[in-house]
């Protein structure tokens, strides 16, 4: 099962293993072992989440102080990972991956702490992420989804958003609490 890193350090790309039969299919989604010899560390989840999200909807940018490994089970999301962390090499580079059933990949990415990632379900859409640390809200952090300096180009326009994200500042502004941006 190929772990492979991308430009931006911290965020990799984790193909899946599928065995297909009359009866369906059976897919590896991750061994941690090979997570961790890329990473150079051995990374832990200490939650487990899923989202259902109806066509449109467009989750993001959010950045947290964990590491989350994201995978579609089910539907197709347009994902989007951004690096907003100052005096990295690649700071505000981003990558963007079409994952989830075709014509998407069923890929699991992994974005390390600090990276901020988005994503919109082109269908309606199973999106899981795994995090290494326990939800708090008041350290979540994001900015606005159609941030120029990040330039996305968003499959579905406009996107449907929460109260939130419909209310994150630019980048430039420094990044908003989501807790803040909600009230």
């Amino acid at each position: 099962m190929p772990v492979t890193r991308t430009r931006i350090e911290g965020l990799l790309v984790i193909e899946s293993t599928e065995h297909d039969d009359a009866r369906g299919f059976f897919r590896e989604t991750y061994r941690l072992d090979e997570v961790a010899a890329q990473l150079g560390r051995e990374p832990r989840f200490r939650q487990g989440n899923h989202s259902r999200s109806a066509a449109g909807v467009l989750r993001g940018f959010h950045a947290e102080p964990w590491d989350k490994l994201i995978y579609v089970v089910r539907g197709l999301a347009y994902c989007a990972v951004a690096d907003v962390r100052p005096g990295s090499p690649t700071y505000l580079e981003s990558e963007s991956f079409l994952l989830g059933d075709p014509p998407g990949r069923p890929i699991r990415l992994f974005v390390a702490q600090g990276l901020a990632n988005a994503f919109q379900a082109i269908h309606e859409t199973d999106y899981v992420n795994e995090v290494s640390e326990t939800f708090d809200a008041a350290q979540r952090k994001g900015f606005a989804w159609d941030d120029p300096s990040i330039g996305i180009d968003w499959p579905i326009i406009p996107p449907t958003l929460s109260p939130a994200d419909g209310a994150l500042w630019p980048l430039d502004a420094g990044l908003t609490r989501l807790d803040e941006a909600a009230s």
